[in-house]
């Protein structure tokens, strides 16, 4: 790289991370707090009876809950510069923390439309799908598959003093020798394996919900909303994110990548990750449509009668 283009060369990406990522994540540890927990309370005292879906949407919150509480520490890391002050430990905890529940929120995601397409195509054997059992059955699974996802992570984060301040870095700015493979491994099992699972699964219920006489009943469109809310939050908050960040590790592996692509592609990386976090408040709408008494459950909780 030249001179000039050394001198052109602006960090961009750090006041986006310094100025937009706190902003971001303090939104969505207000909205995401609040909202978690209401629904929890909501299906732990109001929604009875439960099924199978009713404790996929347990987990499902409990999962975005965890999620927010690490945001605090974000915040103040990057609200404070990039300096981190609570040890290696944390650093990785928070991390990982980060990571475990983003792909377990996939996860969720995914066996609900699973469940879905069970329930919709097979109508006969409803009742065996909605057994509780089968519920916690698959939530056992899915936190062992995301503890399995997000493990070798632990071993992949560090801290690195830099600039006088040491400092604890995102998963792609680690060693991208090291991060290379990983990344492409929880991109395409983590996220677009599940990607093609529930498009599968909501084009055979869109296509059966549009048989019938009654195509246009309130459960049919309540049914599509569910499947329009979920495919959105995949698309538009998980596929940026993995595209984004397989580009930032990619053009940190490049030694002759130019300075400004460099910065340019962190910075968009970095705009991509509250976006991924962003389905922990879309996740929120996925309840009223569930199908599961919860409207009425939360309308109930809010007029008092506890």
């Amino acid at each position: 790289m030249d001179n000039s283009s050394a001198d052109n060369c602006t960090n961009v990406d750090e006041t986006v991370k310094h100025y937009y990522l706190p902003v971001m994540y303090s939104i969505i540890f207000v909205v995401g707090l609040a909202g978690n927990l209401t629904s929890l309370v909501v299906y732990l005292f109001k929604v009875r009876p439960w099924k199978s879906c009713s404790i996929i949407m347990v987990n499902l919150a409990a999962t975005d809950l965890l999620f927010v509480l690490s945001m605090p520490f974000l915040i103040y890391y990057y609200s404070s510069g990039d300096s981190w002050k609570l040890g290696d430990f944390m650093c990785r905890f928070v991390r990982f923390g980060y990571h475990f529940n983003l792909y377990g929120s996939i996860l969720f995601l995914t066996c609900l439309a699973i469940f879905r397409y069970l329930v919709v195509l097979h109508p006969l054997k409803v009742i065996e799908y909605q057994r509780v059992r089968w519920g916690v059955l698959a939530c056992l699974v899915i936190w062992a598959l995301a503890a399995a996802e997000i493990g070798p992570m632990m071993t992949m984060i560090t801290l690195v003093e830099q600039n006088n301040k040491t400092q604890c870095l995102d998963f792609a700015s680690n060693d991208p020798a090291q991060v290379w493979w990983y990344s492409w491994i929880l991109a395409v099992f983590g996220y677009f394996v599940p990607l093609v699972v529930v498009c599968v699964c909501y084009a055979f219920i869109a296509r059966e919900l549009n048989k019938g006489p009654h195509i246009q009943s309130p459960q049919r469109t309540r049914a599509r909303r569910l499947t329009m809310v979920v495919i959105i939050c995949f698309v538009v908050c998980f596929m940026p994110f993995h595209i984004l960040r397989a580009l930032r590790v990619d053009t940190r592996r490049r030694p002759d990548t130019p300075c400004m692509l460099l910065h340019g592609v962190n910075a968009a990386y970095v705009i991509s990750r509250p976006l991924a976090s962003f389905n922990s408040i879309f996740n929120l709408i996925l309840y009223t449509l569930a199908g599961d008494h919860f409207q009425q459950a939360l309308q109930s909780l809010v007029h008092g009668n506890i």
